[in-house]
């Protein structure tokens, strides 16, 4: 029988951080100083180790430290110079500072944004449309503070809360920000980068009067939904035309007051009433593009859902229920691997022809993690090899 058509000189493993420049990592750890004092187990052992953790869903110390060890012999592929004892690899989570792993992913989204892009929205809106919202994580001990009521048996579990900024083009975070999940969620607002080129599309959770003025200074666009006990007075009721055939009810210039200490300041936003037919529900949006058709404000809004498709795939699919460490550094580490580990899969899947579930390709790479096969050859045309070995066989028994 015929050698594999998929034989590959690095293992699954290998090939997936090679995806990694290793010019990136240097340069970090050279800039974070991450390696100081540390004589064995580098930044980029660290980093390795973690993202093993993550592409093959371990849950413990024990369970990665375990598995690693039986990588010996193997390593050459992807260059890790040593394998850590669980207490090591604890000891790191907790010492090297998270901002090392956190530049290393923001290195690699600005090498990868562009390849990723999906200029579709781009050139129908003419700015580029950030969504951001948050996702509470729920951790064992109380670590961060949680929100709620303290429970009866008086142990109480913590909770991050991981506000996140995605590009509508990109679908892979742009800026992460954590908080104690009992933070309100407005305060990220002040986190933003205000830009006339860019529109921010958000929840009606993080309202905030104050800031939508500052956006509105900036000239920084934003669409949100309004809240419900909003106070606001009706100025001028635009006319809807065509566009209520694709939704749109009503759409009108509105003015709220904005407080400021003492001081109060008005400010003039738009209002657009829209019902969806799919869901049969009718929605209230407030913004301040004022330029832009009506039904492409609610068309904004729905492209909201897609990070809620993000949280959904990155809780899924990785180990954001279990964590190495009962820190707050170990926790920030780990989710930053896992958002780099989420980036390369996103990579490979933009790169197939092939269309591939996101939740079969993470379950493929666990699976066939340190198998030498080549990846994207396989992915493309994964029953190749059965239909060669099915007609080998069918030939012998003919001969036979």
């Amino acid at each position: 029988m015929s050698k594999s058509n998929y034989f590959s000189s690095k293992s699954v493993f290998g090939q997936l951080i090679s995806l990694i420049d290793d010019s990136i990592i240097k340069k970090e750890v050279k800039k974070c100083d991450s390696d100081r004092y540390t004589k064995r187990f580098k930044t980029k052992d660290h980093l390795i180790s973690m993202l093993f953790c993550s592409f093959s869903k371990c849950t413990s110390l024990r369970e990665t430290s375990g598995a690693m060890l039986g990588l010996s012999g193997k390593t050459s592929s992807f260059q890790l110079n040593h394998i850590p004892k669980r207490s090591t690899l604890s000891d790191a989570n907790k010492k090297r500072d998270v901002l090392v792993f956190e530049n290393i992913y923001h290195q690699l989204l600005k090498q990868y944004g562009g390849f990723l892009s999906d200029s579709r929205i781009k050139d129908i809106i003419k700015k580029q449309v950030k969504i951001f919202d948050s996702s509470t994580i729920s951790l064992f001990k109380d670590i961060m503070g949680c929100v709620g009521r303290n429970p009866k048996s008086g142990q109480r579990k913590g909770g991050i809360k991981v506000h996140t900024v995605v590009n509508a083009d990109e679908m892979v975070p742009s800026l992460v920000w954590f908080s104690e999940a009992k933070t309100h969620d407005h305060n990220f607002l002040e986190k933003l980068k205000c830009d006339e080129n860019t529109i921010y599309v958000f929840d009606k959770g993080y309202n905030d009067y104050r800031a939508f003025e500052h956006f509105t200074i900036q000239k920084t666009g934003f669409v949100t939904r309004i809240k419900d006990n909003a106070s606001y007075l009706s100025i001028e009721k635009l006319d809807v035309g065509e566009r209520i055939h694709n939704g749109v009810l009503e759409d009108e210039i509105i003015e709220i007051d904005v407080k400021k200490g003492n001081e109060i300041s008005k400010l003039r936003l738009r209002k657009v009433t829209f019902y969806d037919r799919a869901n049969k529900r009718e929605f209230e949006f407030i913004t301040n593009l004022f330029d832009l058709r009506a039904d492409l404000i609610a068309a904004l809004y729905k492209i909201r859902w897609q990070i809620e498709l993000l949280f959904k795939q990155l809780k899924q699919n990785f180990p954001l229920k279990y964590f190495l460490g009962d820190n707050e550094n170990a926790i920030k580490i780990q989710i930053y691997c896992v958002l780099i580990v989420n980036l390369l899969l996103a990579v490979i899947k933009k790169k197939l022809k092939r269309s591939w579930a996101f939740s079969n390709l993470v379950s493929f790479c666990k699976i066939h993690l340190f198998n030498y096969i080549n990846l994207i050859r396989f992915l493309e045309n994964p029953e190749k090899d059965w239909i060669i070995d099915k007609a080998e066989q069918e030939q012998l028994s003919f001969n036979w």
